[in-house]
């Protein structure tokens, strides 16, 4: 090959990119106008997501707590079956706390006595009271 058709498509291919670097900067430089009118677009259905969002998440907030509510009513329902068989149960004792005790004081108080007698054998005195 000669070299002067070498030479012009060497330039020819180096003017290229150039070339094409040109054509891509003139029409970036028409969208501007349109671009605004893209970002106020954009930003109503920002504005109408973000809406929508608040009113599921509110709606999502009033089921959980209604399923809390739920859960909780359950819950003492339960307690109070659980309350009753325990009143239940405790009535049915022979006798309470209190009672017990004073039960217990009482024969602890004659085995004492018995044991008083029986202790004092035959060495009885006139001055006796029994």
């Amino acid at each position: 090959m000669r070299p002067g058709p070498l030479y012009l498509l060497l330039s020819v291919l180096a003017c290229m990119p150039i070339a094409h670097a040109e054509e891509l900067q003139s029409p970036a430089a028409v969208p501007p106008v349109d671009t605004a009118g893209q970002i106020i677009a954009l930003q109503q259905q920002l504005a109408e997501s973000e809406r929508q969002r608040n009113a599921l998440q509110t709606v999502a907030s009033g089921e959980h707590q209604n399923a809390q509510i739920a859960r909780l009513r359950q819950d003492n329902q339960r307690l109070r079956l659980q309350l009753k068989q325990a009143q239940a149960s405790q009535a049915q004792g022979l006798l309470s706390e209190q009672q017990l005790w004073f039960a217990i004081g009482g024969g602890t108080t004659l085995c004492a006595f018995i044991v008083g007698r029986l202790s004092a054998g035959r060495n009885r005195r006139r001055s006796e009271w029994i």
